[in-house]
């Protein structure tokens, strides 16, 4: 197990994740208000979400269906009959004063995620994944100073419907806990469940952080609430893990409650005293009978079911000759790996050496450029059909590896694009490589002639002379000629 790293070896650091994963669904869980994210305050809440009286909640069959595929992917029990129940907390944005959600028969049960870790790869077990609907937002606003500061309620979000998804506390550090985020993340967007857009919530994390020493029981818990960014999760752990640790050996007990953190301090501080279950209150909802699934519903979704992240890591691997670290970066979203795809599709021959320059070509310079820029691969302004014809130049010699890149720049930069932008570049730039023989011959006849000093320093011993003379070849011929040719013309010319 990896310590935390702010915790000594005398503490052990114990992480249970809860992830609130926002379905997309294109109406709410039990109504048909839309759930699109920005519109104004109040316009996408129906009459059931704002719990008007004599109303009934509908099950969205999407929802259910979404809940289904994810418990395919992770291997867990698809319970064929599981209860809604009322989860009883009294919030301004909860109208109802009750949280529809599963309790005791949750629709998934079990499961695991595989994390890479700084020693190897571990297993996460899941507790399970339950269906409810989300709460609405307070918005707090600041009016004249005659005023002060007002709170509204913005019913637009109240009903979304979200898929929590429940961890055993198998994590021992908040490095393991954002690597399980991201892989949680990184597959719930695979499987089209979830859009993973934490800016606007559609993927938050609460962390159970507890310590103890090796080998005791488990520790009181405190929960963190509403984590929406990776760099926030590792931060408001490691404060807590730190908090508790100097709270323990100055002679305090550690209370089980529910805290916030503040990414402008760096801390977490206190909420509200954590609830039990019994503190809800749950009981069934009597106005939604219990959700039946059949088996012919799970195996139509599980015959629907995209290659899994780590299937297809297996087969780039075996099939396509690609390395683990390769296949782990390119299967890391479904956009990056389909973006592979379509590029090695488009190249004449789908062989190793292609799937190879592809890969070194997305994961090197197309993510680099990214990188730069700060934009997602689906933003790329290089399509596949571009660099496909970029990596044609290159396997057939036309540009060498400086020219391809050069190339590259100004695809980026739009000066041209299409199937043929590649092309198009290189003969308004006039980079095409120089890959005749009789003509890399008469650049090196030249060469030698012009450096007897040089020449008689490689024939004596000195290599560096030989690197001298092939630097003076691709100078003359402005860059373009092929150095694997001139390499090997020159050798033949010196020991002629």
């Amino acid at each position: 197990m990896t310590p935390n790293k702010h915790a000594s070896d005398t503490w052990e650091v114990v992480i249970g994740i809860e992830t609130h994963t926002q379905l997309s669904t294109a109406s709410k869980i039990f109504s048909g208000a839309p759930t699109g994210f920005g519109a104004p305050p109040n316009t996408q809440a129906s009459a059931v979400d704002l719990a008007l009286p004599g109303v009934l909640p509908v099950l969205n069959r999407g929802a259910v269906e979404r809940a289904i595929r994810f418990g395919l992917a992770v291997g867990g029990a698809i319970n064929r009959r599981s209860v809604f129940a009322r989860k009883n907390y009294f919030y301004p944005d909860l109208p109802k004063g009750y949280q529809i959600s599963q309790y005791e028969i949750p629709v998934v049960k079990g499961g695991t995620v595989t994390i890479a870790t700084e020693n190897g790869e571990r297993t996460v077990r899941l507790t399970r994944a339950h269906l409810e609907e989300d709460a609405g937002k307070s918005l707090h606003e600041g009016l004249p100073d005659s005023i002060g500061e007002v709170t509204g309620i913005d019913l637009n979000r109240a009903g979304t419907p979200l898929l929590e998804i429940v961890s055993e506390p198998d994590l021992r550090s908040s490095a393991e806990a954002v690597a399980y985020a991201k892989t949680l993340h990184a597959l719930v967007v695979w499987i089209g469940i979830c859009d993973g857009n934490m800016q606007e919530g559609s993927f938050r994390c609460d962390a159970n952080v507890s310590v103890r020493r090796p080998g005791a029981p488990l520790g009181t818990r405190c929960e963190i609430k509403n984590l929406n960014s990776f760099r926030f999760l590792q931060q408001a752990i490691d404060y807590e893990v730190r908090r508790q640790i100097e709270w323990i050996e100055d002679g305090g007990t550690v209370v089980q409650e529910t805290r916030l953190y503040d990414s402008a301090r760096n801390e977490t501080r206190s909420m509200r005293n954590k609830e039990d279950a019994q503190d809800y209150r749950y009981f069934p909802d009597p106005d939604l009978p219990p959700l039946t699934i059949d088996d012919g519903w799970v195996q139509r979704v599980l015959t629907e079911l995209p290659e899994l992240p780590d299937a297809l890591r297996a087969r780039l691997t075996m099939e396509h000759g690609l390395g683990a670290y390769d296949a782990a970066q390119l299967t890391a979203s479904r956009a990056l790996y389909d973006y592979y795809d379509l590029t090695v599709k488009l190249l004449p021959a789908e062989d190793a050496a292609s799937r190879k320059l592809v890969a070194n070509w997305v994961l090197g310079e197309v993510a680099a450029a990214l990188n730069r820029t700060d934009a997602s691969i689906a933003e790329a302004p290089v399509q596949p059909a571009e660099l496909a014809g970029l990596l044609r130049r290159i396997a057939d010699q036309s540009l060498s590896g400086k020219m391809a890149k050069d190339v590259f720049d100004a695809l980026w930069a739009r000066e041209a694009s299409g199937a043929g932008a590649a092309d198009a570049i290189i003969v308004q730039r006039g980079l095409r490589q120089i890959s005749d023989a009789g003509a890399i011959d008469r650049l090196v006849d030249d060469v030698v002639a012009a450096n007897p000093a040089t020449v008689a320093e490689f024939r004596a011993g000195k290599e560096k002379a030989f690197n001298a003379l092939v630097g003076q070849v691709m100078k003359a011929s402005q860059g373009k000629a092929n150095p694997a040719q001139v390499n090997a013309a020159l050798r033949r010319k010196l020991a002629g």
